[in-house]
């Protein structure tokens, strides 16, 4: 044994080779503090052991290194920059002390090397994988850049373009994607690994492969003359502006980082990255992005402990109405291999849920993402019917007919006699109360509300309501088919709206009095899509949602939130809603929408629109529309916390992300909040008091301002 550590070992083999073998105690392998402090041990022993000719780098578990530990981030990142720094260069040169030993090295990549595992190849002079790898460095996604040598030893190892393309979009690729880049030198089947890479090693120490011109070349300045470098380094700005926008500084420090060190060596160009990497870890898009990742954990480990815990399966199961929303939960169960019964009063109906299956794979078949077997097996797992009687079978039953409560009282307990006893029933409501529907039941413990969004194979979020009497081995096993569904379940307790749309209708109900007071609806949008970040604004978001379910919603609202959710007398949606403008679906609403001469989507704001609204226009400064907008929802996020209808701030922010697609740089909705400082939101709530409840705070959020609290501690 050449060294023990908890996370590696080494040990030498035939021939004079140091099987170094990446091992830690949990299920994956993370570049931790203690890992990088036994890494340089490592180092140390392999320089001082005499026999050792070359040194093979693979894991013992599933995956290699899936990274960083993301965990250790947010203690790390509130410390002086220089401490920071201190650390991030202190961990790289880890990294260049392996580049640098006196042998040739081999990285044996089975399953995910991403980030610091990535890293750990790179620094390595020859690269082979299985066909499970998938490689990068996903560290953008944080709000991040890589910090240990990926911005240096990538570039130059797979040429500028390729590597900030990896880098500046984050995404893994697979190993033949890898190899024909170069970040690869061989891809061989899993059984095949360890004797590739041990192979490969062989050839290097008998001088078959020149491994130092290999290390040599990750280590020199970039191949790249004056007029290839303003080619590379123009066209990947123009593209990170383009995709990236201003809101996240992460791609444009990679890209700024890999122009300026092109001319460099390794030392001068692994401290632009050192720090690059310490000015990015202090920006508010990179702890809203991590805040994202831990929150992200967080609703997954609870959707898998939940799951776990039930003892029922879901095998067979049934839509009730299908249309666009049926027809997207039947293809959305069907397609993850649930047989899926689609029922419906009408035969048009099953059509237009068949119809929305076929669109959604047929589409994913243009785009290579679907196979001839995925649409049949697909279409062949939904069986349309006009018959309650096919419903015996069913595990699970869930209700998507017109968000109507008397309607859906009368479907759920014709349901509940045609289901088998041991059946759940679900219903997709979005505002409808759960306690309310379950009164129409005679069992009410096996019922729960199963909201989706729309569309609902593109929306993550699916929000599972419990009722007063819900079990929890319903909960549990409806959590274990959202998963199935591949879905993200976050559980709710019930209430008007719940969680997403409870938070939603306070920021439209703002929207509208700013319209009331002379705002122009497209300068809002503008405000709340390129400033805000939302990837739609107020009035663009209404028309796709329907003025008519807008409207509908915000009456239940009313209804079961009286004290803040009143209607606004000449609400704008109201007024166009009953001038017949339904937004997209009938090409009339604040927008007009049509096509243009090739067939594209337009959109127009409706002189129409502004005609209803009827008030006479003013200018409001960014800021304003921005308080005006958010602090009701923000409002409404810190009562359902505290009134115990989300568990958590984590889980508050991501049912946001992931239904209502808030913008991620800022993190959620309580990440904005303590973004701005508890404080300051207060003072900002304040100085939009008099505009009515919503914008007054509770006695909570007060308290945690003053005391210097956080949702997150």
């Amino acid at each position: 044994m050449i060294y023990q550590g908890k996370s590696l070992t080494a040990t030498l083999l035939e021939g004079g080779i140091a099987e170094v073998v990446f091992d830690a105690a949990g299920s994956v392998n993370k570049f931790d503090q203690q890992t990088v402090t036994e890494l340089d041990e490592l180092c140390a022993a392999l320089e001082s052991h005499n026999d050792v000719k070359g040194a093979l780098v693979r894991s013992n578990k599933g995956a290699f290194i899936v990274g960083a530990d993301i965990t250790e981030f947010n203690q790390l990142f509130s410390l002086p920059d220089e401490e920071i720094l201190n650390w991030v260069a202190k961990t790289s040169q880890v990294f260049d002390r392996f580049e640098d030993l006196p042998f040739p090295t081999v990285a044996a990549v089975n399953g995910f090397a991403l980030g610091g595992g990535c890293e750990m190849t790179l620094a390595c002079d020859l690269r082979v994988a299985d066909t499970t790898a998938r490689i990068g460095l996903p560290e953008v996604k944080l709000g991040l850049m890589p910090g240990f040598g990926g911005t240096v030893r990538l570039p130059r190892l797979i040429g500028a373009d390729n590597a900030l393309e990896w880098m500046t979009t984050g995404k893994d690729k697979k190993p033949e994607q890898a190899m024909a880049d170069g970040a690869l030198d061989a891809v061989v089947a899993p059984e095949k690994l360890r004797d590739a890479g041990l192979n490969m090693l062989t050839q290097a120490i008998e001088g078959r492969i020149d491994w130092q011109a290999r290390r040599k070349q990750k280590t020199s300045p970039l191949s790249l003359n004056a007029n290839e470098s303003m080619m590379s380094f123009s066209t990947a700005k123009a593209m990170v502006a383009a995709v990236a926008g201003k809101h996240y500084p992460a791609p444009h420090m990679m890209v700024d980082t890999v122009a300026k060190a092109a001319t460099m060596e390794r030392e001068g160009a692994l401290k632009l990255e050192n720090e690059g990497f310490v000015k990015l870890a202090k920006t508010d898009a990179a702890t809203a992005q991590i805040g994202i990742f831990t929150a992200d954990q967080l609703v997954k480990g609870k959707g898998k402990k939940l799951a776990k815990s039930s003892s029922k399966e879901i095998k067979q199961a049934a839509v009730l109405g299908a249309g666009i929303m049926g027809g997207g939960i039947a293809y959305q169960s069907a397609v993850k291999g649930t047989p899926t019964v689609m029922k419906d009063i009408r035969q048009e109906a099953l059509q237009l849920g068949l119809d929305e299956a076929a669109k959604i794979l047929n589409k994913g078949m243009e785009r290579g993402k679907v196979n001839a077997r995925t649409l049949a097996s697909t279409l062949n797992n939904i069986v349309p019917t006009l018959e309650y009687s096919t419903l015996k079978d069913a595990d699970v039953v869930i209700e998507a007919v017109v968000e109507n409560p008397k309607v859906k009282a009368a479907v759920l307990q014709e349901t509940e006699q045609t289901v088998s006893k041991d059946a759940i029933i679900c219903s997709n409501t979005s505002t409808i109360s759960i306690n309310s529907l379950a009164k129409s039941l005679q069992h009410p413990e096996r019922f729960c509300g199963m909201h989706f969004f729309n569309p609902v194979h593109r929306m993550p979020l699916v929000e599972i309501i419990r009722g007063e009497k819900t079990s929890d081995e319903t909960i549990a096993a409806v959590v274990a088919y959202a998963l199935k569904m591949g879905k993200t379940p976050i559980v709710v307790n019930d209430c008007p709206g719940f969680l997403v749309n409870r938070v939603l209708f306070p920021y439209f109900a703002g929207f509208s009095q700013l319209l009331l007071d002379g705002a122009d609806f497209v300068a809002v949008d503008k405000v709340m899509e390129k400033i805000f970040g939302w990837p739609m604004g107020p009035a663009y978001l209404i028309d796709v949602v329907g003025l008519d379910t807008a409207d509908h919603a915000a009456g239940v609202m009313a209804d079961g939130i009286p004290e803040r959710m009143q209607r606004i007398a000449n609400d704008p949606v109201q007024s166009l809603y009953q001038a017949g403008r339904l937004g997209q679906k009938n090409g009339k609403g604040f927008y007009n929408f049509g096509t243009d001469k090739r067939g594209k989507p337009t959109k127009t704001p409706a002189a129409e629109a502004y005609k209803l609204i009827g008030a006479e226009q003013k200018e409001f400064d960014t800021d304003e529309i921005i308080a005006r907008l958010m602090v009701p929802m923000a409002n409404e996020a810190v009562r359902c916390l505290e009134e115990g209808i989300v568990a958590s701030a984590a889980e508050a922010d991501m049912a946001l992300l992931y239904g209502l697609g808030f913008p991620p740089f800022r993190g959620g909705i309580f990440r904005y909040m303590e973004t701005l400082g508890l404080e300051n939101f207060v003072a900002l709530a304040d100085k939009y008091a008099d505009l009515g409840p919503m914008y007054q705070i509770s006695d909570g959020l007060r308290e945690m301002a003053a005391s210097g609290k956080s949702y997150f501690a």
